[in-house]
């Protein structure tokens, strides 16, 4: 891979939320298809080397364990049911700590954001998540700013998306961060996705 490319770590875990992870791996795929396979090297990447059940049925063989994980510049935490079970395992919050301090964007989708509030990663942030889980998220994140009414909160290197499509619209934004409007609208234009 050139030097150039950046690595898009997505996480699957059991129970996950499908449009969660596959909507935000489909944008940053097609934007790095769309661009000569040079900006993005887009992977999943699962607590251990096993079969992840996803919501609905779905199975995903993760591409790499959080041991093996390439550093990412872009790391993707995705909601979903399983968010739950991430909420009691300090041995991973202490690897997402760890691979946030080194990436250049760190992004929630819908209750992922509970996770990186249990990790302390949104303390004096502003963030958002599924409109169900508003409480929720006060509750974990007390020195957050919970918002409500936004596709998704942009904080520089940490961003949060509401629920499930809003990943789409979220990591479109990232795109144009990093690549510019014109790529992350050609992306969406690809997509057939009206942007928010």
């Amino acid at each position: 891979m050139p030097p150039t490319k950046k690595n898009v770590a997505i996480l699957v875990f059991d129970e996950v939320e499908v449009l969660d992870f596959a909507g935000p791996f489909e944008v940053f795929a097609v934007a790095d298809e769309l661009h000569s396979h040079e900006p993005f090297h887009t992977f999943t990447v699962a607590l251990q080397p096993a079969t992840v059940h996803a919501r609905n049925g779905l199975k995903i063989v993760p591409d790499f364990a959080l041991e093996d994980c390439p550093a990412p510049h872009v790391l993707v935490v995705p909601g979903g049911f399983g968010t739950r079970a991430l909420l009691d395992l300090p041995s991973f919050h202490e690897w997402l700590r760890a691979k946030a301090r080194h990436a250049e964007v760190v992004m929630s989708v819908c209750t992922g954001s509970l996770v990186l509030a249990r990790a302390g990663l949104l303390d004096g942030l502003r963030a958002t998540t599924h409109h169900e889980n508003f409480a929720m998220l006060r509750q974990l994140a007390p020195q957050t700013e919970v918002v409500e009414t936004e596709r998704f909160v942009d904080n520089g290197k940490i961003l949060t998306a509401a629920g499930i499509s809003a990943g789409i619209d979220c990591s479109l934004h990232v795109v144009a961060r990093l690549l510019g409007p014109a790529a992350a609208d050609a992306t969406a234009r690809y997509m057939e996705y009206r942007r928010a």
